[in-house]
């Protein structure tokens, strides 16, 4: 039987609305599997600029070092200062290395790629943005036609609603199909199955 991981989501200022809270719904749905729980760098409110506003923790609370944490990397127009920042990467590279899976969204690839750990790996980002996500690490094989691309226990998607589909794809590899579907119905969503089939690459 599977254990409860903790699904940790990384805020930061201005990150994208739909990038976390639909990857949240459908992981918070499965209590039995994952619980949710948001983070920050120094923890305390954190806003976008869709005036969504969130109660995060320190993430030196993140519980990876047991290798039973599922690591949430939302996008963002606050991942453009975020890839110069070297203290919130340092801090994101030390709790990517210690978790079992790790899921990005939309320019969130951005921010993982800045810390190595996707060198010489697959991965897709928002398509509008896709250009200066490329510019932020040559070492990636960046895949521009993708809805999301797994790569060992890195998951990445295209932009914003791509999370929710890659988050069901996620679902269906660690539970199996049959949960996933359950959910997208649930959520009456319609999820594209398929991690290839990209409508909105350019």
């Amino acid at each position: 039987m599977n254990s409860v991981k903790e699904a940790a989501f990384i805020l930061f200022q201005d990150f994208e609305t739909l990038d976390v809270f639909g990857p949240a719904e459908i992981l918070g749905r499965l209590k039995d599997n994952f619980n949710v729980e948001f983070y920050s760098v120094s923890g305390g409110i954190v806003s976008n600029m869709h005036n969504v506003s969130v109660l995060t923790k320190p993430i030196i609370d993140a519980k990876a070092e047991d290798k039973d944490t599922v690591l949430i990397i939302p996008g963002g127009i606050g991942t453009r200062k975020l890839v110069n920042d070297v203290n919130f990467l340092d801090k994101l590279k030390h709790i990517a290395e210690s978790s079992e899976y790790i899921l990005t969204i939309c320019t969130g690839s951005a921010l993982l790629a800045k810390t190595g750990l996707m060198d010489g790996k697959k991965a897709t980002s928002n398509k509008i943005a896709f250009e200066w996500v490329k510019s932020q690490s040559c070492s990636v094989d960046w895949i521009k036609k993708a809805r999301w691309v797994k790569d060992g226990n890195i998951y990445s998607s295209s932009g914003i609603s791509a999370g929710m589909d890659m988050t069901l794809g996620f679902v269906s590899d660690y539970l199996g199909y049959e949960t996933a579907k359950r959910l997208s119905i649930e959520i009456e969503y319609n999820w594209q199955e398929n991690p290839e089939m990209d409508n909105f690459a350019l």
